[in-house]
Order: C-alpha cells, then structure tokens, then sequence
C-alpha cells in the first residue's frame, strides 16, 4: 500500500527535488552513481514505470488520489506519496502544476553509443541543441516516426530535463539513447556501419526527396542547434548535405519541425 502523507511542512526531507532545484543538482545528488529526475503528468510517469525507472517519491493533488491517479499510484508500492491542494503544490514546486502529478525517479546509468545502436537502422545524432521543447519535441518525432535511436553530443539539453520529458510526451523513455562524446562524432557514427546524412542550408545541398540518402541501408541523421545549426566539421564529414526546400522566401525551420520532416522522409519508408 502507498503511504499517503499530507503536505503541512515544506521542510520534508523527501520534498526536496520538488522544491526550487536546479536540474543540475538532481542529476549529480547521488554522485559517484547517477542522480535522478522527475517526471511530470500521470501518462510520463507511467511511460517511465514501464521502461523500467524506479520511482523515489510522488507529489500529487489530493484529487489525483481516486481513478486512473490511484492505480498509478498503487503501482509505485510503498514510496512515499506527498499530497495537498494544487495551490499548496504550486507554492512548492514554484510553477502550476496543469496535469497534478510529479514522481521523482533515479536515473540509470548510460549505455554506449555501440549498445544504443546496435541493430538499428536509422538513427538521429543531435548536435547542440540547448532547448528542451526542442530535444523533446525530437524525441517525440523520431520515436512516432520509426527512427530507431537517438545520439546526443555534449553540450546538448538532458533528455530526462523535466519539461523535455513532458513536451517528448514520455517518449524519451521508449526510444533508445545515449551521449555521443568526442570531437569527431561523425566519424564515430561511421564506424559503426551508419551512411551520414547532415541536415544543413549549404549551397551542394540535395533536396530531402533525393533518393541517395534514403537507399542507405544504415542512416545517421544530424541536426544542429538552434540559430548556428551544425558545426561546418560536421557537416564536411557527412555523406550527404541534405535540405528541406523552402517557399515563399523561408530558409529553416525549427529543428524540431525539420526533425520531423526529415525522419518522416529518410525513415523506414526508404523515402517512398
């Protein structure tokens, strides 16, 4: 049975990741080993249970306690269940919580880029993506439309950021990923059997409808930050240099928009 405590001390130990934390402090709490991160809405938490993450901890509104709330929360055994009144969480967490439910959850230790891609047929490498709308928004598109894995480079957004796991609508939990670390990660994704195909707005550019790309038996998509796009090494190194044509005097879109074109075209429909 969940042990349901009532919120009346915001000093509760176990309140802490709720509280005004940064990311950063819960994903080095439990240093040496991973820290944790807390997922947001009743459907992410359960996407989570389902890929296997141990939860710590919930923080509910009181109206959370019957319905589909309650199962969900009788699946998380006997962790402590902290609830109060939405006004109550809100003065907590600093933000409204819309959705009423919050589980802190440990993080899991990251497999290799060689394990996440093992078998895969199409995968997408983020390169510098700092927004987590974006990142999540990726995530999302690539796990709705059969990519198979994603890789991201330092310096890009934490998939398991809160907001990124609720935009990604808890698919960060359904598809495989890990970080791409190194200066040449085009050459690291080649190496492991992947054609390479950089989504860029260069001049030898091919139209995203050229069938090269999408013929490759093995494909490694890369797209690049928000503004700079991908580093000009990247881009060099890849096989392609592919762009989403444009009208009306357009010249991107956002990385998450182009993510969804582009995985849509290049993916298992082999460009068909």
């Amino acid at each position: 049975m969940p042990r349901i405590i009532e919120i009346d001390d915001f000093s509760l130990p176990d309140l802490w990741p709720y509280r005004t934390v940064s990311e950063v402090q819960l994903m080095h709490c439990f240093e040496p080993e991973p820290g944790i991160f807390v997922a947001e809405s009743p459907n992410v938490i359960e996407r989570a249970l389902n890929a296997g993450y141990e939860p710590l901890s919930l923080l509910a509104e009181r109206r959370r306690l019957e319905g589909p709330g309650r199962e969900l929360i009788e699946r998380c055994g006997k962790i402590p269940v902290y609830v109060g009144e939405a006004r109550t969480l809100d003065e907590l967490t600093g933000f409204h919580m819309t959705l009423g439910m919050l589980c802190a959850m440990r993080r899991r230790p990251l497999p290799s880029p060689e394990e996440v891609c093992r078998g895969a047929r199409r995968i997408a490498v983020l390169e510098g993506v700092v927004n987590p709308t974006n990142v999540g928004a990726v995530f999302r598109s690539a796990a709705a439309l059969s990519f198979d894995a994603l890789l991201l480079t330092g310096g890009c957004c934490d998939p398991l950021y809160r907001r990124a796991v609720r935009v990604s609508m808890g698919t960060v939990f359904q598809i495989p990923w890990t970080l791409l670390e190194g200066e040449k990660p085009v050459g690291r994704v080649a190496d492991m059997g992947f054609a390479t195909a950089a989504m860029a707005l260069w001049e030898d550019c091919i139209p995203l409808d050229d069938p090269a790309p999408a013929r490759a038996e093995r494909l490694a998509v890369f797209l690049g930050a928000e503004g700079e796009g991908l580093r000009e090494e990247t881009v060099r190194a890849c096989d392609w240099r592919v762009k989403i044509p444009m009208a009306r005097g357009v010249d991107s879109l956002n990385v998450a928009a182009a993510s969804a074109v582009a995985f849509w075209q290049l993916g298992r429909r082999g460009g068909i």
